[in-house]
C-alpha cells in the first residue's frame, strides 16, 4: 500500500493549484484523478489577490499571455421595470491598481497545470477515481477504481460537488437551485473592448461580458432554463446577432466563436469545511452563480488558507487540520455564499421594495467614491478596505515623523 503526508483527490483548477501551492510544503503528494477531462470552453476571472498568488507559484507568465486585464467593470440595468438603476463603473485607478484582475480561458489555464504538475518531482500522479475513503486513527485509506489502496496522513478534497472525501468524511451539505441557467460562449467583436467588463442586469438574471486578448470576449448569460436550451439550438449567425442586440451593440458586430454550452444555476455549501484530517476546497466546499467574479477566487482562498495551516503544522500532525480549517473559512464563505445569492435573488424579484433597495444600492454607489472604493476592495480581497485604511495610516504617520 502505498503511503503520502498529503493526498489531494481532483485535479481540476482547484486541485492541481492546491497541489501545485503544496509541493514545496517538504511532504510527500499524491494527486488522484482519472485522466480524462472534457474541453472546458469557459473562463475564469481572477482578483488581484489571486494573480498575486499565482505569482508566487511561478505561474503566471505562463498564463498572462492568453489573459486579458479587467480595468473597468461597469453595470447596466437591462431590465424595463419601473425602478431602473442608474450605470454603475468601477476602474481599477479608483484603488490604486493597474487592473481588478484578468480573465482567463479555462483550456489554457488547466493545460499549463498539467504541464507543470508533470515537471514537479514532488507530486504523484496517480490517474484513477476514489470510490472510498475511511478515516482510522493515524490517517484515511483511499480505495481507487483499479483496485490499488494508498494512505494520506491528510486528504483534500477537491473533487467537486458530488465529491466522494466528503461523503467519506460525513460532512452533510445544503443545496439549493434556481430556475435559471447560464448560458456560456466566448465571441469576436468589431470594436476593442479597451479592458472593460460589462454586466447588464436583466429580469432573468445578468449578462456579463468579460474581455479575452485581442478583439474577443468571454460570456455569461443567465437565461431561464428553456430559453437557454432555444439559444444553444440557434444557428452561429443567429446566436451573435442576439448577443449583440442584447448588448445594444456595444462592441459592434459579434461573431460566436464555437458552440454555446450551458449550465443549471444552484447553489451547494458544505455544513462543514473540513473534519478531523479532512479538508474540503472548491466546489466540494461551496458552489453558487458565476456572478462576481467569486467562485475560483474563493476557492484560491481555501488553498491559501491550507498552506498556511501546513506551514504551521511542524512537524505533521494531522489530526485535527479539519477543524482547524473549517473555523478558518467560515467567515469569508459564508458571507460570499449569502451576497451572490442575494445579488441574484434581488434580479429575479418582482417585489416593488426589493427593486428599490437594489437601485438605491447601485445608485448610491455611482454617487459615494468612498463606497464604491470600500465595495472594490472588499470584491478583490476580504477585508481589503481595512487593510487599505491601516497602510494609508501608517503612510501618513510616516510622512508626519518624517
Amino acid at each position: 500500500m502505498r503511503q503520502f503526508d498529503i493526498a489531494i483527490v481532483g485535479a481540476g483548477l482547484a486541485g492541481s493549484l492546491a497541489a501545485l501551492a503544496l509541493s514545496d510544503s517538504g511532504r510527500s503528494i499524491a494527486l488522484i484523478a482519472p485522466p480524462a477531462r472534457a474541453t472546458d470552453g469557459r473562463t475564469t476571472a481572477l482578483m488581484d489577490q489571486s494573480i498575486a498568488f499565482l505569482k508566487t507559484l511561478g505561474l503566471w507568465d505562463d498564463i498572462a499571455r492568453h489573459a486579458a486585464a479587467l480595468e473597468t467593470m461597469q453595470i447596466l440595468d437591462g431590465t424595463s421595470r419601473l425602478l431602473r438603476a442608474p450605470p454603475v463603473a468601477f476602474r481599477a485607478s479608483e484603488v490604486d491598481l493597474p487592473a481588478f484582475g484578468y480573465n482567463i480561458p479555462n483550456a489554457p489555464f488547466l493545460d499549463i497545470l498539467d504541464a507543470r504538475l508533470a515537471a514537479d518531482s514532488n507530486i504523484v500522479r496517480l490517474e484513477d477515481g476514489v470510490t472510498a475513503a475511511t478515516s482510522f486513527e493515524t490517517g484515511i485509506e483511499l480505495a481507487l477504481d483499479s483496485g490499488e489502496r494508498v494512505t494520506a496522513a491528510l486528504v483534500v478534497g477537491a473533487d467537486g460537488r458530488k465529491s466522494r472525501i466528503r461523503d467519506g468524511a460525513g460532512i452533510s451539505v445544503r443545496n439549493w437551485s434556481y430556475p435559471q441557467s447560464a448560458l456560456v460562449l466566448n465571441f469576436a467583436h468589431e470594436r476593442p473592448h479597451n479592458n472593460v467588463s460589462t454586466e447588464f442586469h436583466t429580469e432573468s438574471g445578468p449578462f456579463t461580458q468579460v474581455p479575452l486578448p485581442g478583439n474577443r470576449s468571454s460570456l455569461v448569460w443567465v437565461l431561464p432554463p428553456k430559453e437557454a436550451s432555444r439559444m444553444r439550438e440557434l444557428s452561429a449567425a443567429e446566436l451573435s446577432r442576439a448577443v449583440e442586440e442584447r448588448m445594444q451593440s456595444m462592441l459592434g458586430r459579434v461573431t460566436v466563436d464555437g458552440s454555446a454550452q450551458s449550465f443549471p444555476l444552484s447553489g451547494m455549501t458544505a455544513n462543514h469545511f473540513g473534519k478531523g484530517r479532512f479538508v474540503l476546497v472548491g466546489e466540494a466546499a461551496h458552489a453558487f452563480p458565476p456572478i462576481g467574479a467569486q467562485g475560483l477566487n474563493l476557492s484560491l482562498r481555501d488553498i491559501m488558507a491550507l498552506r498556511d495551516l501546513i506551514r504551521i503544522d511542524e512537524p505533521a500532525n494531522y489530526s485535527g487540520i479539519g477543524e482547524r480549517f473549517d473555523r478558518k473559512r467560515q467567515a469569508d464563505i459564508r458571507s460570499r455564499t449569502v451576497s451572490v445569492d442575494l445579488l441574484n435573488r434581488s434580479l429575479l424579484s418582482d417585489f416593488l421594495p426589493v427593486q428599490f433597495l437594489r437601485s438605491a444600492g447601485l445608485h448610491l454607489l455611482s454617487a459615494l467614491g468612498p463606497l464604491r472604493s470600500i465595495v472594490m476592495r472588499e470584491g478583490i480581497e476580504p477585508l481589503g478596505s481595512l487593510k487599505a485604511f491601516r497602510e494609508n495610516l501608517r503612510e501618513r504617520v510616516a510622512r508626519k515623523q518624517a
